[in-house]
């Protein structure tokens, strides 16, 4: 077999443009998992501005209508419907677990303080 012969040979060809595929597919993958991983680590500090906070402090008022309480900081809890304000009184010292969103403070539990 002469020089000539192993490069014109279709069948190697073939092969070698197969082999090129394949790494062009295998370098396209890895670059996208690259851009999907740095876009989520870029993302993740953006989870950290919804973190959970508590503050213990007496129920000034209790508003059933428009499902807030109000604490002796000074502040307003949205609570959820399906809140249950039993035993929850002006004077009652309470431990609430909240997170803030658009400025709003939102009750995600509370305990009654004995």
């Amino acid at each position: 077999m002469t020089a000539g012969e192993f490069r014109h040979n279709p069948e190697t060809i073939l092969r070698l443009y197969q082999a090129c595929l394949i790494c062009l597919k295998v370098l396209t993958m890895r670059f996208l998992i690259a851009a999907l991983l740095g876009t989520a680590s870029l993302l993740s500090p953006l989870s950290g501005f919804a973190q959970s906070s508590d503050v213990e402090a007496t129920i000034q008022s209790v508003d059933l209508n428009d499902l807030t309480l109000t604490l002796d900081d000074g502040k307003t809890y949205k609570v959820p419907e399906e809140f249950n304000f039993e035993g929850l009184e002006s004077g009652v010292k309470v431990l609430v677990f909240y997170t803030e969103v658009d400025g709003s403070r939102v009750v995600d539990d509370l305990e009654i303080v004995q």
